[in-house]
């Protein structure tokens, strides 16, 4: 099953203010576009609950699976789990799913990362600086990544990179 992250950061590397900063207003059309065409290609996104009361509905033509300890989503497209990220693809591959968006935020992002099966980078870095916030990983990390594209959205100054990621220079993912 093939996995990706997709996200938008600011030049200095967050991808919100704060844990309570729920706005995406400082994200780009482009980037936008780019997050409905690939969620919509993947057909499930999962992402953490404080990420889905970004958006608190269903996404047309995708399945939403939220990690939550506490909440049910009673909405017809989201779900709910806690299962190991592992054991979630094996499920959605059982279920015909092919390729699964992982849409954030920070906790879930590493928890995909260090799972190990994470296949690639979507990111789109806007022309913006927080100077803190929340970073796009939680926790210490070292993987190599490989450059598979770079763009830059000439309405909004963004750049969009993708990157393959390689878990074979990662001690942790060879043992």
């Amino acid at each position: 099953m093939k996995t990706f992250i997709i996200a938008a950061l600011t030049a200095d590397g967050f991808i919100a203010k704060d844990s309570r900063h729920t706005s995406t207003e400082w994200t780009s059309k482009a980037d936008k576009k780019r997050f409905v065409e690939l969620t919509k290609a993947a057909g499930v996104i999962v992402m953490g609950s404080s990420t889905f009361k970004t958006i608190n509905r269903p996404l047309s033509d995708r399945t939403i699976i939220v990690y939550s300890r506490n909440s049910k989503f009673e909405m017809e497209g989201v779900e709910t789990t806690q299962l190991p990220p592992q054991e979630l693809l094996k499920s959605l591959e059982e279920r015909g799913f092919k390729s699964v968006a992982i849409c954030g935020g920070s906790q879930i992002y590493t928890m995909f990362m260090k799972a190990g099966v994470v296949d690639t980078l979507h990111l789109t870095i806007e022309p913006h600086l927080f100077g803190k916030g929340v970073p796009l990983f939680n926790d210490d990390m070292l993987y190599h990544l490989t450059l598979k594209s770079v763009a830059q959205s000439e309405s909004s100054g963004a750049i969009v990179i993708e990157y393959a990621v390689d878990y074979s220079g990662n001690p942790k993912m060879t043992e």
